[in-house]
């Protein structure tokens, strides 16, 4: 399969990897794009924009957690896939904390690569994102180009998990989704943790969006399934 109008950002600075990386990638059909330090990366995210990144987190100058944080500072939502020699699990959970979608241990191998890059840019590409990613609940507007609640009291910024958690539950309006699949989705769990963490988000999120967060109208609780955004498609 051909992938010729998606670009993948390989943030990486072994040229033996990069050279396999490259290889591999562009006989897939993705157009590569190579940064062999952080600071490149940098310059280069604030130039354009890539579908998947690949990023290592040793890294000369600014480290792959520095720039997985400006990645999602600047709300830009692309799938970032974390390439580490480094095998302890407080470093995944800190690159997932951060922003990244999944991590892969090198040695690696090339097809469980591909396979996890298909599938992140699948999972990407299967968010139902409401019309210019504006919506009106009542007379608070969200604008998620923007990153922002305007509210007739004065606008609220949104984090970028705030606003990952509004794409998704607009792909289901007016349809209860559990907190399982927000854990998946929205923090990519493969297994579900507490399932606190969304109950705490939620309420942070509710703040926001409701004039009147202790009786909701949009963001409302499906007591013993998970949550629901409630609002009319193209409103």
């Amino acid at each position: 399969m051909l992938h010729s109008s998606q670009t993948i950002l390989i943030v990486e600075d072994e040229p033996g990897l990069i050279f396999t990386l490259k290889d591999t990638l562009e006989n897939e059909g993705y157009q590569i794009v190579i940064a062999e330090d952080g600071n490149k990366a940098i310059q280069l995210l604030d130039e354009n924009i890539p579908d998947l990144m690949i990023l290592d987190i040793m890294l000369p100058g600014v480290s792959g957690f520095d720039i997985c944080r400006h990645v999602r500072e600047r709300n830009l939502l692309f799938p970032i896939i974390i390439l580490t020699a480094r095998d302890q699990e407080i470093d995944k959970v800190t690159g997932l904390n951060v922003g990244a979608d999944d991590y892969i241990t090198k040695p690696f191998g090339v097809k469980e690569l591909l396979a996890r890059i298909q599938a992140r840019l699948r999972r990407n590409d299967e968010y139902t994102i409401m019309e210019s990613n504006r919506l009106n609940l009542g007379n608070v507007q969200l604008d998620l180009n923007q990153g922002v609640v305007k509210r007739p009291d004065g606008n609220i910024d949104l984090t970028t998990r705030e606003i990952e958690m509004l794409k998704f539950l607009s792909g289901f309006p007016n349809e209860p989704v559990t907190r399982k699949s927000l854990l998946r989705h929205v923090w990519r769990y493969e297994q579900s943790t507490s399932t606190r963490t969304v109950d705490v988000h939620i309420s942070k999120l509710r703040s926001k969006i409701e004039m009147q967060p202790d009786d909701p109208k949009y963001l409302v609780t499906m007591h013993g399934v998970g949550y629901m955004l409630k609002f009319k498609k193209g409103q």
